[in-house]
């Protein structure tokens, strides 16, 4: 199964070549620290299927034995010209990677996570060439950001099979001598307009950036802007003084998962002379998400968010979605159930994912893998891997929150350590610093800091004859006080320091109903027998969340079954365990009301 859709869809060119499919496979368990013997002398004694790792099936592997150190090789054909350059794009690779060119080092990368580019046009030939990839995953290092990878043989608990290597797409891309090397796609809902950020490569002459921006193929905005040093700033109206633009008589041209409008956008690379280079084609959403007194806006208008968590796993590819069709798939299922959106759980998806999430209208938070324990390697890993973060995933407008840490993983004293607390401060505020549109959780669950959004999770509703479990349950979320009294775990809602600013509160983890339908051993955090018992419990638990008096918002766990977690509304392999329209009937059945100037929301 080879994965041939263009990787990387907010930046689209037409000149490129998939290097998906099979590679030469090894693993090194013998020369550690000798790897420069190992590439000259070595044999591959397997093949592999790029971009699944070996410990998935569809890798052709599927081996869940523990190795840290992998190679791959393959070959490729290029021909080459002498006013081009050759980009080697990696949409992941984890974790510590080189990558050899014909004989020649051309890069070392580190973070597991996010996509890296090497300009090969020094190394490449016009003919065959020899392209060779080392990965090392040291798993008993717990500094590294690894998220719910775990690091024994066998998954148990919340932690599952780990991935080592390349584990999204490879490819190559022919681009012009002067191309543009990074484009920031910036919505202004207020002003009706959106602010482009481009930078080349390098800079030569006098260059402009010409740009043709439609919406649903009506043309909108064409210029030029000039580049001063090889970067150009500047905005473009999109409103043009039509009311009917705005949102204010309806969602005019605003993106949301209702109304998930999207302008497409052409853009290039023009000489003093006029002569056209490089031209990419790209996209945006007119969103503007933000919170105050209380309640999160989207678009200006007070918005309830009906999310369900999703750690992003199949069966067959682990981490990595055996098809791009798969990605639309979890989609259309989660709206189809009535959510509007997911929270990613400890997990940077596939930029595909969040071009689908785009195109169909669903809601994204964006969580990076934490790592277990806190150390300063810890500290500046997890950094480095969110200043990536951003810059690849920067222009998407189904993401509105980003989500730097979870249930205190990888700061386990935060409560009182100030230590720990001055590094989810740091996040809170670089996040910020470095993307302003958008909302940013210090510690999502409990013991938070600074925070945009107070989010807590409980899963303390109890069996259906629990009565007191769950009496206790539903009075714990019905105001704010209540709420933030009464700690959901051992720690308590803000680390020790810190308390609510006016920030509005979401339940961001609860249910978890584990319904076993396919005799796979595993648990849920209550358990039911049959499909009318768990769409009761379901309704039973989401009734207490409709009768909070403070909560704007939930998140339910979980998208699908996991490995051992039995506890998705679907299966592991996306098949629903209950009737869909039970549970978006139920989902369905609540919006929360708010008056504003004596018009309700």
């Amino acid at each position: 199964m080879k994965r041939n859709e263009y990787p990387r869809p907010q930046l689209v060119r037409s000149e490129w070549t998939n290097l998906n499919g099979t590679w030469q496979f090894a693993f090194d368990d013998e020369n550690v620290g000798q790897e420069e013997k190992w590439y000259q002398e070595h044999d591959y004694e397997q093949a592999i299927q790029v971009p699944f790792a070996y410990q998935a099936q569809l890798s052709g592997i599927g081996s869940r034995e523990n190795h840290e150190r992998v190679w791959y090789k393959r070959e490729f054909t290029q021909k080459t010209q002498a006013n081009k350059k050759y980009l080697l794009h990696f949409g992941a690779v984890d974790y510590f990677t080189d990558v050899f060119l014909n004989g020649q080092h051309v890069c070392h990368h580190t973070g597991g996570h996010t996509s890296f580019t090497v300009d090969i046009t020094a190394q490449i030939l016009d003919g065959t060439n020899d392209l060779v990839v080392y990965a090392f995953d040291p798993l008993k290092d717990e500094s590294l950001p690894r998220g719910k990878q775990f690091w024994e043989e066998e998954s148990r608990s919340i932690w599952y099979t780990n991935t080592t290597g390349i584990w999204q797409p490879v490819w190559l891309e022919e681009v012009n001598d002067c191309y543009l090397e990074r484009l920031q796609l910036t919505p202004l809902l207020d002003a009706g307009k959106v602010n482009i950020k481009a930078a080349l490569n390098q800079s030569q002459g006098q260059q402009s950036l010409g740009y043709r921006i439609t919406f649903k193929e009506e043309l909108i905005a064409e210029g030029k802007n000039s580049f001063a040093s090889g970067k150009t700033d500047f905005s473009v109206d999109l409103f043009a003084e039509m009311i009917f633009r705005h949102n204010h008589h309806g969602d005019g041209y605003s993106w949301s998962p209702e109304t998930p409008n999207l302008f497409d956008v052409v853009l290039w690379v023009e000489d003093e002379s006029g002569q056209v280079g490089d031209q990419v084609t790209s996209y945006f959403g007119l969103r503007k998400i933000h919170q105050e007194n209380g309640i999160v806006y989207l678009n200006n208008k007070p918005y309830y968010q009906k999310l369900v968590l999703d750690q992003g796993y199949w069966p067959e590819g682990l981490l990595t979605a055996p098809t791009d069709e798969d990605f639309v798939k979890d989609i259309q299922l989660a709206k189809e159930m009535g959510f509007n959106g997911c929270r990613k759980h400890q997990k940077m998806e596939d930029p595909r994912f969040l071009y689908w999430a785009d195109t169909l209208g669903y809601l994204v938070w964006g969580e990076c893998a934490s790592a277990p324990f806190y150390t300063t390697d810890a500290v500046n890993r997890l950094m480095a891997e969110w200043a990536e973060i951003v810059e690849r995933d920067y222009n998407h407008p189904c993401i509105v929150t980003w989500v730097p840490l979870n249930e205190s993983w990888g700061i386990p004293d935060i409560q009182r350590n100030r230590q720990q607390q001055h590094f989810s401060q740091t996040m809170y505020h670089y996040l910020h610093a470095i993307d302003p549109t958008r909302l940013v959780i210090s510690n999502d669950g409990w013991a938070m800091t600074e925070t945009d959004i107070c989010a807590i999770h409980n899963y303390a509703h109890g069996r259906e004859d629990e009565k007191q479990k769950y009496h206790y349950f539903v009075e714990n979320l019905k105001t704010k006080e209540q709420i933030l009294g009464a700690p959901s775990t051992a720690w308590n809602i803000y680390a020790d320091g810190f308390c609510n600013q006016g920030e509005p509160v979401l339940l961001t983890e609860f249910g978890g109903i584990g319904f076993d339908v396919s005799g796979q051993p595993g648990w849920g955090y209550t358990s039911v027998e049959t499909e009318a018992e768990y769409v009761k419990d379901y309704q039973r638990i989401m009734e207490a969340v409709y009768a909070s008096e403070i909560l704007w918002g939930y998140c339910y766990t979980q998208l699908t079954d996991v490995e051992q977690e039995i506890n998705g509304i679907l299966t592991y392999d996306r098949q629903p365990k209950c009737d869909l329209a039970a549970i978006k009937a139920i989902n369905d059945a609540y919006h929360r009301p708010v008056i504003l100037n004596k018009k309700e929301y």
